[in-house]
């Protein structure tokens, strides 16, 4: 601990830890100012060279070592040079004999990038002009400092050859370097119109291979670099984001007249421009954002998150680009706050682990190690929270009993703004003083972690939730919505209190200082001289997530933005026009034009939450299913109902609901596995909505609802898929008043979970359904057999297919290439059909790292939406086949994809067996001991193929067996009326491939087998009697009749010998 505070001290910045019965608070004494300072200021004249250079600027000289590499996220220089500027009372903290080391850059360099250093006194001069004209006043200590942070260069030796990057590669960080250097403020948001001939990217041509090559022009670039088409495109990209994290603050980024936005949503921030209704998408975390800071000036914004690859990322908002990445700063729990310094240049982050840490970074320079580090047990020392440089970091919330009376959980903490006390807001509406406690031995108070609360002040009775200082005022935020300034003596000056608004979560000012046109417009303070109080402009985001701004000159309130704060679990796209209906379990109901990306129409239930939504065939009608059980059927316009009362025929919440291809029928499914139909009838002249009748076919959750036709008619068609593997087609022809019939079951899994059920596109002679199940795999039945025609191994990424839709067939897109999009646990992606197995035809990305509840997709195929439940977001996807496509070519043509899922490869052991198998094959079939001549081929009869199958290490079912034989047999028929006999070797490794399982059999699955069905031994192991073992495997399951053959079997796979009858041995030990 002491080694730790002496480096905190040597930084120059007030850090303080609020503990129970412990404070410490680490500054630099005042009255010394360092050496370094000083020599610093001497030498300052002599070094205005260095201070062209850019912050993230890395050594560009041509004679630099090959082993030295430029961190993609900071410098990456072999020297540190000293600051642009040294503010009065702040230590310089650059050494004078490593300023005088600084060289300065060749001539060569400079000419071929006019832009980086011979500039950087030219922008830095013309970006301090354009704050000066943006503003009658001089700029601010903090704007000053910040803009020269981001000009300066800051370089540091480094005798390790390996650095954590950032970025791609060091070319990547000049170009991305370049674009800070002269980016500013709203640049995101202005018309790009750059013709393609400018662009950097130039087409090579097109090469026979039907592949486009492309070469980039940039000069800085050496060697040219060359890349495919297909390297640039991604088959999904992320365009917009309905809803944020109402748990974390909103900043505003810009002044009044541009409105500009920073909040989170999932594991993405969003710089959301309101007026111009934009938004630029922060995107590199997979997990979940969990705190989220930006600098005094708005410059420089920090993320970071939780999730096993935890990372601290910080961007460059005039730019949106990534400018520095923190690896591991907290592995074992993530990042639990995060707050930058006054002049930007220092980063603190709190981790969230059980024992946790404080690290301070330098993160505008190589370092990659924590300045310093302060470490403590939740458990011992009960933390609360953490004030760094000039705010709180939130933590865990703990009572204080100091002052023998409730003081209320803390809520957050800020420095005083002339002395050097700091106050901590509370659940009680007190705010507690700190200050430091000098010995009687102590000439001076000087070491100011020696931190007490000193005071404890009444201000209001409800709790205070926002504690920030503005203006030299300090302002408090509480539960009712209520906005109070303070001045330096906590002396009210003046309140709002008519905004009617929830608890506030965060408060943010504009950048630019209140300029008033008209001073009689403002209102007036509550002090006796009663001026006028002026104060700058702010915004507000309420736990509601309701974002309002407010001008000051006339008090004008505008709702930015109002979002659900409850979790979303459901979209729907309109069957024919650009909108997207979402709900959520607040009972909000908003519908979207996402060509626009604006709101259109909502409307709230009150007290109920929405579980699903359906809009029917033409779009007229749009069915909003509850957690209650009640369902609604609401025009889809003006989200009125079409029908008088709401049903409530559902006992739990309804989970799935559909319409008919012709909007005759309604179903929908419940929690307590009932099946509802509800039809139109005619009463009174007038067509009504009315329930038919209610079935329970199901013993477990039903996952799908599909409505369909018939292939001789246009008759309605209803089948539902539930968890117990039944697929249920129920009879509508017939269907009567409280009576519906079940037309067949049919049991289309023997182990694995159906996940979901749909149409298979026409793009075959024989008409399927598809299913996933939890065992990626996805399989093709006759639509009229139910029949399993075809088993391929489905996309898997992480987890099996939760829900997917086939993509509506696009205007000039050929009829036989069709394309699915689906959802995993966490994930979105797309896949080519028809689905043969190949790992390239399917991609997938991160889209809620907490969990996907539902996706949907426009009707001309070229958006998806998925909802994130608990993360309260809707995204916007653009899909973009081509890129699939060429995924797919770049992956291999014919078998080459299948080849690599062998293990070993093409040219493994394991092929050149399966070889060997194929050709001891033809000799048992043409018989081992003829004379006849051999007759050698690629092919094998089918019948053989259970014997390979288990020869290379998988053993099927029977059932498994016969769906294999059945997939080979037919797969000719309706073309050529005959079936297939002889199996060549390239289909057999593909029947192979897709039929075994996706990732082996683990020995936790034969563990968990042997502890349901035997018992535990003296010894604590799962142990199953032989005979008890022989007598299920001949009547549970796949029976086998036929004792010799069982017993031949287990001794011929596991080469043990018999043991006495009647004694127990472990599988797993004859296993091994």
């Amino acid at each position: 601990m002491g080694e730790s505070r002496d480096a905190t001290s040597s930084l120059g910045y007030k850090f303080y830890f609020a503990l129970q019965g412990q404070e410490i608070r680490t500054p630099t004494p005042d009255d010394e100012e360092p050496k370094e300072q000083e020599q610093s200021k001497e030498t300052s004249p002599s070094l205005e060279v260095a201070v062209e250079d850019n912050l993230f600027e890395a050594g560009r000289e041509d004679d630099r070592s090959p082993g030295t590499r430029d961190d993609e996220g900071g410098p990456a220089s072999t020297e540190e040079l000293p600051e642009a500027r040294t503010e009065e009372g702040s230590p310089g903290p650059v050494e004078p004999e490593r300023a005088k080391s600084v060289s300065p850059e060749p001539a060569s360099s400079k000419m071929r990038r006019p832009s980086s250093r011979a500039g950087s006194t030219t922008a830095l001069e013309s970006e301090k002009s354009k704050m000066s004209f943006r503003s009658q006043e001089p700029p601010s200590d903090s704007e000053l400092t910040s803009l020269e942070t981001g000009m300066e260069t800051s370089q540091k030796e480094s005798e390790t050859s390996r650095t954590q990057t950032t970025a791609s590669s060091a070319t990547g960080f000049q170009e991305e370097d370049s674009m800070v250097l002269s980016a500013f403020p709203g640049m995101l948001f202005e018309e790009k119109t750059q013709p393609l001939s400018d662009h950097p990217l130039v087409s090579l041509g097109e090469g026979q291979d039907g592949t486009r090559t492309f070469q980039h022009l940039d000069s800085r670039t050496s060697p040219l670099v060359i890349c495919s088409w297909a390297g640039l495109l991604i088959g999904l990209s992320l365009s917009w984001v309905f809803g944020y994290n109402s748990h974390l603050p909103v900043f505003n980024l810009l002044d009044e007249d541009q409105r500009v936005l920073l909040y989170v949503s999932a594991h993405t921030a969003v710089i959301h421009d309101i007026l111009k209704n934009k938004q630029y998408l922060l995107q590199g975390h997979s997990s979940c954002i969990s705190c989220v800071c930006v600098s005094d000036d708005r410059r420089w914004i920090a993320t970071a998150d939780r999730g096993p690859d935890s990372l601290v990322i910080l961007w460059d908002s005039y730019s949106a680009i990534p400018v520095h990445t923190i690896f591991d700063s907290h592995p074992e729990g993530g990042v639990g706050a995060i707050t930058l310094s006054h002049d930007s240049k220092f980063l603190a982050t709190v981790g969230a682990e059980e024992v946790q840490k404080v690290s301070i970074w330098k993160w505008t320079t190589l370092e990659t190690k924590t300045t310093c580090v302060y470490t403590w047990s939740k458990l011992q020392t009960q933390v609360f929270g953490v004030a760094v440089f000039r705010g709180l970091i939130p933590g865990s919330v703990i009572p204080l009993q100091t002052f023998n009376k409730a003081v209320g959980f803390f809520s957050q903490s800020c420095f005083h703004f002339r002395t050097s006390q700091a106050l901590t807001g509370t659940s009680e509406g007190k705010l507690v003083v700190w200050d430091t406690i000098c010995t009687p031995l102590q000439a001076r108070c000087d070491r100011l972690y020696n931190m007490k609360a000193i005071k404890l002040v009444h201000l209001q009775k409800d709790a205070i939730t926002v504690l920030v200082i503005m203006d030299e005022l300090f302002v408090t935020c509480d539960i009712k919505g209520h906005i109070k300034f303070y001045d330096g003596d906590l002396q009210l000056t003046h309140w709002y209190s008519q905004f009617k608004l929830g608890p506030i979560q965060s408060f943010s000012f504009s950048k630019k200082p209140a300029s008033p046109e008209d001073v009689t417009k403002y209102p007036e303070s509550c002090t006796l001289s009663g001026k006028p109080f002026i104060v700058r402009n702010f915004i507000l985001a309420t736990s509601d997530a309701l974002v309002i701004h407010v001008k000051t000159e006339g008090t004008q309130v505008t709702k930015c933005l109002e979002e659900p704060k409850d979790p979303v679990h459901t979209v729907v796209c309109h069957p024919c026009k650009p909108l997207l209906a979402k709900g959520s379990y607040c009972g909000l109901l908003k519908v979207w034009s996402y060509l626009l990306n604006k709101y259109l129409v909502s409307r709230i239930f009150k007290g109920e939450s929405i579980s699903c939504l359906s809009y029917n065939h033409d779009g007229s009608l749009l069915a909003a299913g509850f957690l209650s059980g009640c369902l609604y059927i609401l025009d889809s316009i003006s989200l009125e109902n079409d029908h008088p009362d709401p049903f409530q025929y559902s006992k739990g919440p309804i989970t799935i609901m559909s319409f008919s291809h012709n909007s005759e029928y309604l179903a929908t499914a419940d929690e307590n596995l009932s099946l509802n139909v509800y039809k139109k009838i005619a009463v009174d002249e007038k067509k009504v909505w009315d329930r038919l009748a209610a079935l329970r076919s199901h013993y477990k959750p039903i996952r799908t609802l599909l409505f369909g036709v018939y292939l001789d008619s246009s008759e309605p068609r209803l089948l539902s898929l539930g968890e117990d593997r039944l697929l249920v087609e129920y009879n509508l022809a017939n269907i009567v008043k409280d009576k519906l019939e079940v037309i067949r079951r049919d049991r289309i899994e023997q182990s694995a979970v159906p996940t979901y059920i749909a149409w298979y596109p026409p793009i075959t002679t024989e008409y399927f359904f598809l299913t996933a199940n939890n065992h990626y795999k996805m399989k093709l039945y006759n639509v009229t057999t139910k029949l399993c025609r075809k088993t391929a191994l489905g996309p898997t990424y992480g987890s099996p297919l939760q829900k997917f839709a086939i993509l509506p067939l696009g205007e000039d897109q050929e009829p036989q290439k069709r394309y699915m999009a689906y959802i995993t646990e966490d994930k979105v992606g797309l896949q080519i059909l028809p689905v043969d197995g190949n790992p390239h035809k399917s991609s997938a990305f991160i889209c809620h790292p907490t969990g996907v509840a539902d996706l949907t997709c426009s009707y001309t195929g070229r958006y998806l939406f998925t909802a994130g439940g608990s993360d309260s977001t809707v995204m916007k996807w653009d899909v973009n086949l081509d890129a699939l496509d060429a995924a797919v070519f770049l992956g291999g043509k014919d078998l080459v994809p299948f080849y690599n899922l062998l293990e070993g490869g093409r040219d493994g052991a394991f092929f050149k067996e399966l070889e060997d198998y194929f050709y001891y094959v033809q000799l048992v079939h043409q018989g081992i001991n003829t004379m006849e001549p051999r007759e050698v081929s690629t092919r094998i009869p089918l019948e053989q193929v259970p014997f390979v199958i288990r020869a290379m290490g998988f053993y099927p079912s029977e059932d498994q067996i016969e769906d294999m034989l059945n997939e080979v047999k037919f797969g000719e028929f309706l073309d050529t009326g005959k079936q297939v006999t002889h199996i060549n070797l390239g289909d057999f490794i593909k029947l192979y491939v897709n039929h075994r399982p996706a990732f082996g059999l683990a020995s936790q699955e034969i563990q968990q087998a042997f502890e349901m069905l035997g018992y535990e031994n003296k010894d604590h192991e799962a142990t199953i009697n032989r005979d008890d073992l022989l007598l299920l495997l001949q009547h549970k399951g796949v029976c086998v009749y036929v004792y010799y053959r069982l017993k031949k079997y287990f001794f011929g796979l596991f080469s043990c010998q018999q043991k006495g009858r009647g004694e127990s041995s472990t599988f797993l030990k004859c296993f091994r």
